[in-house]
């Protein structure tokens, strides 16, 4: 069973240490720093997408080629698809939190969960595609 959900389990566990890395980011710009949610959303997102792409790439969706051929296309294509995302979670936050003053803390979390999930099927569907 493992084996035959084995990227689904690695993307889930990356999954989840991009979304600490994220909100290990974005509580103290948020909390501390008194940014407001998109701009402390934005500067999340940056750290985020760094994790992610250097996780994902070799240990979830095995590309090991780090040649500029092989790189920069899944790069181009990964931060589209993460950009996205990055744009849809950002809304939701400055709606949410910086229009409607509810609970930047929460909504992140919930935003970065559903982030989580668009993220897997971009990246399996779009960027590290097998051939």
């Amino acid at each position: 069973l493992c084996n035959k959900y084995r990227d689904e389990i690695l993307y889930l566990v990356f999954g989840v240490l991009t979304t600490i890395v994220n909100y290990v980011v974005y509580i103290p710009c948020y909390n501390l720093l008194h940014l407001t949610g998109a701009v402390s959303n934005g500067i999340a997102w940056v750290a985020a997408v760094a994790f992610a792409f250097l996780t994902n790439k070799p240990f979830v969706f095995k590309s090991h080629d780090w040649s500029a051929k092989v790189l920069l296309p899944e790069l181009g294509k990964f931060l589209g698809c993460r950009i996205g995302s990055g744009l849809l979670e950002t809304a939701i936050i400055f709606l949410t939190v910086d229009c409607m003053t509810w609970n930047g803390n929460w909504m992140k979390l919930f935003t970065n969960v559903m982030v989580v999930f668009l993220n897997y099927f971009g990246s399996r569907w779009l960027v590290f595609r097998k051939k």
